[in-house]
């Protein structure tokens, strides 16, 4: 275990002039409230807070975040308060350390909710100050390291829950370093076969190989020299297990077809060495395409900076280089915490962006965004999407940078320009040609949205897009337009509703019940009856609790396939039962696939021309067609050899019609059948039977058998019932 003098001279080696009175007075408080606590593995529990501040100076980090590393878990685990830690060492201090006791456990197991709503809570305190991210990272640094005392289920938690938030924090916040030991520490919890079988094949390959890197090294550095970079310095690294695997499971390969298992650095003195040291190289050896990127002209958003490229270097190895400066190399390892914000007194070179609002204002406007989600599942989903991925650059035709995560699509170019822009996105050009909105982006490419003031984002987008702040949009919009189409189905029913008890209707009249019938707002009521979520009856009730109604209500009976309704409220009609087979084909088989004579049935909800179909044999050896959606297909998964594959044979000439089902929620009204048995009719559709149930005071449920010519005629016929005022939903049914 560390001692405390030795936390004190670490500190004093990188800021001589650190207050060493604070750090002392944190270690004893500290010391004093954990008293005999212990740890997992049977360690003093003050071994951990000492060991998390040790992790931080090797970061360069400033006394006082050393202090509040010592001090981090005495709200959450001792009889320390709040008003305690600021009378002893300061309100800043005690916001540090409050901030880090509201998201000390994140769950993201078992209480997935919880975990998402402390996970805010977090990014939030980051947004203020990000010391708390800078502690909160060491902590789990450390908690990772001594994990193997935990239990087994434990173990593989809390390893998923940093392979899944903090090793992504970690590398968006730069710490490179940080970010590669989490994600290693949790990959042998998660995957430890995998974890093994890479570890020992590195082992083997860094005994076999520790030669040709040093040729390599040499090479590269003798090459530099005789170019005059006399200060030139190269460096080749293994890569980490979890990188390898990682790489392995993306790409689709084994071990041994690897060929960048190793990484080689070129550091030097500036920016303009950093070119001139590429193109010494690029001019001595062959370059692999595509595999060059300019990360000092267009840093990444964390301020990372460095020249990527592959090569074909010494011995025909393929080798992948980063040149960058000594500066870079600092916030490429370091990142946020290499920054001049947290070493006081000191500066970085031009080169290398310094200003804190440029580095981490990017960090706060995306958490800004973020917050704005409707709940903390939602604010967990976008937050690993907008955070956790590798970047795409691409530009407005005016010129500006837009930075994407990798995958991303024009939509999420939209949305990243702005809300209203991706609403309104109809189509786009990629690089002045017109692209699909499913194209993926790639660096460098200009992108020009073409724009619609009647566009609504369909839901699908959802889909497509690779964006927190895109699915939130599109969500949002879409929860938007279904509740404008309910909100207008909603108002007639109430107001017919309260015409009926004699009563005046009015969105103002609904304000003071709200917390009755536990909605935010009107809107909400309204949009909530219109979806048969709230009936007109318990809101006349809120409005008006006095009011009793006077009509019979029946319960439906649906004997013999009759269904009884309320007086005046509507008409029934039998449905005719079947066997479960139905419309012998003995005659007449439109159907290619079949033998001379089958016996052909369509199953009860029937199939029509232009649905993907198969046939089923039956006991009787008659065989019945389903459509492929049908759910009843599930009971023969196991009987492959009944499975027949049938094909339509239709042609212009026929004459016949198909019968399918179709299923609509109606308003419950004087009318509303007539309405869309008219409409059917218009169409040149048959019904062939109906049968209506009142499910709710205000909606009925129509299940009707259609003729129809085809599928493009059944599409069409839904399409317009959903058109009707009285229709609240139509959907085709299968069983």
């Amino acid at each position: 275990m560390m001692r405390q003098y030795e936390l004190v001279e670490r500190v004093q080696k990188y800021k001589p002039d650190a207050d060493v009175a604070l750090l002392n007075k944190a270690y004893v408080y500290a010391m004093q409230k954990h008293g005999r606590q212990k740890r997992a593995s049977g360690d003093p529990y003050i071994s951990h807070p000492l060991e998390v501040a040790a992790i931080l100076t090797d970061l360069h980090l400033d006394e006082s975040t050393i202090a509040v590393a010592l001090l981090h878990d005495t709200i959450e685990d001792t009889s320390a308060t709040r008003a305690e830690i600021d009378a002893f060492f300061g309100e800043e201090i005690g916001n540090l350390v409050e901030g880090l006791t509201k998201i000390k456990r994140l769950d993201l197991v078992s209480r997935k909710a919880q975990q998402a709503e402390n996970l805010r809570k977090l990014l939030l305190s980051v947004a203020d100050d990000v010391r708390v991210l800078l502690v909160k990272l060491a902590d789990r640094l450390h908690n990772m390291r001594t994990l193997y005392y935990m239990r087994p289920d434990k173990r593989r938690r809390i390893s998923e829950e940093t392979m899944d938030i903090y090793a992504p924090l970690a590398g968006r916040m730069g710490m490179q370093d940080m970010r590669e030991e989490l994600e290693d520490l949790a990959f042998q919890y998660i995957n430890s076969e995998a974890y093994q079988t890479i570890r020992g094949k590195l082992n083997d390959l860094s005994d076999q190989n520790h030669v040709l890197v040093k040729h390599i090294e040499d090479e590269l550095h003798a090459l530099l020299l005789e170019n005059g970079m006399d200060d030139a310095k190269v460096k080749g690294r293994q890569k980490k297990p979890y990188s390898i695997f990682n790489k392995m499971q993306s790409k689709s390969l084994s071990f041994e077809q690897l060929s960048d298992v190793y990484g080689f650095r070129i550091l030097v003195g500036d920016v303009a060495e950093c070119y001139r040291a590429l193109g010494i190289v690029h001019t001595r050896w062959r370059t692999v395409p595509d595999r060059f990127k300019d990360y000092i002209s267009n840093p990444k958003q964390n301020g990372y900076q460095s020249l990527h490229t592959t090569i074909v270097g010494p011995s025909r190895q393929r080798i992948e280089l980063q040149i960058r400066t000594r500066d870079m190399h600092e916030i490429a390892e370091y990142g946020i915490a290499a920054h001049a914000l947290y070493k006081e007194g000191r500066t970085h070179a031009g080169d290398v962006v310094s200003d804190e609002s440029s580095v981490f204002s990017w960090f706060r406007k995306t958490i800004e965004a973020l917050a704005e989600g409707d709940n903390p599942e939602e604010f967990l989903e976008h937050t690993k999407l907008e955070l956790f991925q590798d970047q795409v650059f691409c530009f407005t035709p005016k010129g500006k940078l837009i930075a994407l995560p990798k995958d991303a699509t024009p939509i999420d170019f939209a949305y990243a320009v702005h809300t209203n822009v991706g609403d309104t996105c109809v189509g786009a050009k990629v690089n002045g040609r017109t692209m699909p909105l499913v194209t993926r982006l790639n660096n460098g490419d200009e992108v020009e949205i073409i724009r619609s003031g009647i566009q609504v984002p369909p839901p699908a987008w959802e889909e497509i897009v690779v964006t927190g702040k895109a699915r939130a949009a599109i969500r949002r919009a879409t929860r938007a337009a279904i509740r404008k189409q309910y909100s207008g189905l909603g108002y007639r029913i109430l107001d017919r509703a309260f015409k009926r008890a004699g009563k005046e209707f009015s969105r103002e009249v609904l304000e003071t019940v709200l917390y009755r019938l536990g909605q935010k707002d009107v809107e909400d009521v309204i949009a909530a009856v219109g979806r048969n979520e709230l009936s007109s009856n318990d809101v006349l009730r809120a409005v008006y609790p006095d009011h009793k109604d006077e009509r019979v209500t029946v319960k439906p009976n649906t004997e013999e396939g009759w269904v009884s309704l309320p007086s005046g409220e509507g008409m029934a009609f039998r449905l005719p039962e079947h066997d479960g087979k139905i419309d012998d084909m003995r005659h007449f088989m439109p159907l290619r696939g079949l033998s001379e004579g089958a016996v052909v049935r369509f199953a009860p909800a029937g199939a029509v021309p232009g649905d993907r179909i198969v046939g089923i044999a039956e006991e009787d050896d008659s065989i019945t067609i389903y459509p492929i959606q049908s759910p009843i297909l599930q009971h023969f998964d196991d009987e492959p050899n009944r499975w027949i594959d049938v094909r339509w044979d239709i042609d212009s000439t026929n004459e016949k019609r198909f019968r399918v089902r179709v299923g609509t929620s109606v308003l419950n009204e004087p009318g509303a059948l007539a309405k869309i048995s008219e409409k059917i009719a218009t169409l040149d559709v048959n019904i062939r039977a109906i049968k209506m149930e009142v499910v709710a005071d205000d909606f009925a449920q129509v299940v009707m058998d259609l003729e129809v010519w085809d599928l493009r005629q059944l599409n069409q016929t839904i399409h317009q019932l959903k058109l009707l005022d009285c229709v609240a939903t139509v959907a085709r049914l299968f069983e």
